[in-house]
């Protein structure tokens, strides 16, 4: 049968990639478009060339019908479950279902599925006992070979972080197991807007003022609690009075506006400052009839102004929207990514969309590869090669103004061995990532190097000693000093290398090491040559001289704890790396 759209080169790249992969093993597997790429056309062409019956899942009614539509285009019957859209029929071949109706009634789906699809699966967890969890339960016991796709523009989550734990141009995002094992195919936003797919967002930053959030609590999800949001809010009415000014006189030359604000309160007061006849609100408690009303004529131009709380992330597909007013707190880069996308689709008479953030998120669109929280705010992605394969990783970390990178926090090299994607048979085997530890705790037993949250070592498989409570029983020793070490100075002192730690209170502590003796020069390698550089350039350093030529390069101990022995101090810890509940040296 003929299709009435011809996929875009990439997307068909999808669909044959999907097919590769499926064809290999029944191992989960992630795609990774940004939004506005098309996904529903994926999805249809997927479930056109299917011979057996497949399950479409998508949280939202919208999606449900969008990819429904998309599918019968083709000239082909699918059936619809969802309570949202009042139909329940699932005895088609393909069936397009809303998670929480198919949650419900799992008895209805006891037939054979060969393949189960999820949209927006960056919602899917690791819980067994979740909705989604319940329903891949299900269908496997009735055919252990499911196949498992998802599709999403943004595969990690807060609180888990990479949704797959294999990518197919050949590295690791975990050592953990994730819902998924592979991301078969990854197209990035800049390739979208390069090509002329997607609308390129125009972020500026807030110039007249902007929520300062920073002193509120998050929950592992990224977002606050609403009573706090309203509390802080209520003390600085004119900003939020001062922000719509801007955002009013910005949108003279604007077609459609989405203001995304962070409390039903908050948003009920956005409207008191922006003009009635042009102004919708929509927030959860709204009703589904209303709410349908008003999108349309959102969608229609009636309305200039569309304000919501939470609702209209994903699944909302309103093309002329050409400019984003950010007025709510997120730590999660997939929920600023899926708002900033729903700015970005094409249009006609649409050149770029506006992207304000007057609540300080601060994401680079560009970069949400490394998938984390930044650790600082003054971080940026960066590229560290790794000094034993080679692989580029990148990392969150900071550069000097040469672009030279002076610090990172990745952990383990992301680098997989021998990997090659378009092997057949490559997939049937556990894919091997680099051992290679740029931040690690030595195992006292072994000595081998573990993650520096491993509460057991992953050779020998004995217990480490947390650093914590190495730094609590030292606390309560009389006998012991615990410095937060704020640097270190290396010196030669009677042909032994001198090595002074500095607290930051101006304690002090030393030690020495005889490199003429083979045990101390191991001793000292091991705890500073695998450092230099924070781990990116290691090397065995054999005498002083070696040592003072590039001491600016080693990494100083986070702590540092000794023993009284008579009349000196003797260093028995020092600390790495450290991740904990005490406060490092200069933190506040």
């Amino acid at each position: 049968m003929s299709s009435p759209f011809t996929l875009r080169p990439y997307q068909q790249d999808a669909v044959d990639a999907t097919l590769q992969h499926f064809r290999k093993t029944e191992d989960a597997a992630v795609i990774v478009l940004p939004t506005g790429a098309g996904k529903s056309l994926v999805i249809a062409e997927l479930a056109k060339l299917a011979k057996r019956k497949i399950l479409v899942l998508a949280h939202v009614k919208e999606l449900v019908e969008q990819n429904h539509a998309k599918y019968e285009s083709y000239g082909l019957k699918g059936g619809i479950f969802s309570a949202g859209l009042k139909r329940k029929q699932n005895d088609f071949q393909v069936t397009f279902a809303s998670i929480q109706s198919v949650s419900a009634n799992l008895d209805r789906f006891s037939a054979e599925y060969s393949l189960l699809i999820i949209d927006e699966c960056h919602r899917l967890n690791d819980d067994d006992d979740s909705q989604y969890g319940k329903i891949i339960s299900q269908l496997r016991s009735l055919n252990p070979q499911l196949k498992v796709l998802g599709l999403t523009a943004t595969p990690y989550r807060l609180g888990m972080g990479w949704i797959y734990q294999y990518h197919h141009r050949g590295f690791a995002r975990s050592s953990d197991p994730k819902p998924f094992k592979y991301c078969i195919y990854e197209l990035p936003l800049s390739y979208m807007v390069r090509n002329g797919y997607l609308t390129e967002p125009k972020c500026i930053d807030a110039s007249i003022t902007q929520y300062d959030f920073s002193a509120l609590k998050q929950n592992r999800f990224g977002e606050y609690a609403e009573a706090e949001v309203n509390q802080l809010l209520g003390k600085h009415p004119r900003v939020t009075q001062t922000i719509i000014e801007q955002v009013k006189a910005l949108s003279q030359t604007r077609q459609g506006v989405m203001v995304f604000a962070a409390t039903v309160k908050h948003a009920q007061e956005i409207c008191g400052y922006l003009p009635v006849d042009q102004t919708a609100l929509i927030t959860g408690a709204t009703d589904n009839k209303e709410r349908d009303q008003l999108i349309q004529s959102f969608k229609q131009k009636k309305l200039k102004f569309l304000v919501n709380v939470s609702v209209l992330t994903t699944g909302f597909d309103a093309p002329h929207v050409d400019f984003i007013a950010i007025l709510r707190p997120t730590q999660s880069v997939s929920l600023y990514q899926q708002i900033v996308g729903r700015g970005l689709r094409l249009a006609e008479g649409k050149t770029d969309c506006l992207v304000i953030d007057y609540a300080g998120n601060h994401f680079n669109l560009h970069h949400p590869e490394v998938g984390e929280k930044k650790p600082n705010p003054d971080t940026d992605p960066v590229q560290v090669f790794c000094p034993s394969c080679g692989f580029a990783n990148i990392f969150w970390g900071k550069t000097d103004d040469e672009g030279n990178v002076i610090e990172h926090y990745g952990r383990r090299c992301q680098g997989l061995l021998d990997f090659d994607p378009t092997d057949k048979q490559e997939l049937k085997q556990q894919p091997q990532q680099c051992d290679y530890r740029f931040r690690f705790k030595e195992c006292p037993h072994c000595n081998a190097e573990n993650d520096i949250a491993a509460r057991n070592c992953h050779k020998c498989k004995m217990a480490i000693i947390d650093p914590d409570d190495q730094l609590k029983n030292a606390l309560k020793l009389k006998d012991a000093m615990v410095i937060r070490c704020s640097g270190m100075e290396l010196s030669s002192v009677q042909d032994r290398l001198k090595v002074t730690y500095y607290g930051e209170d101006g304690e002090e502590l030393s030690e020495s090491f005889d490199f003429s003796k083979h045990s101390q020069t191991t001793v000292f390698n091991n705890l500073f040559g695998k450092r230099i550089a924070n781990a990116q350039a290691p090397k065995t350093l054999n005498n002083i001289s070696e040592v003072l030529a590039i001491k600016s390069l080693l990494t100083a101990p986070d702590f540092v704890i000794a023993r009284k022995q008579k009349h000196y101090w003797r260093v028995q810890e020092r600390i790495f790396d450290y991740e904990g509940k005490y406060r490092k040296a200069n933190q506040l």
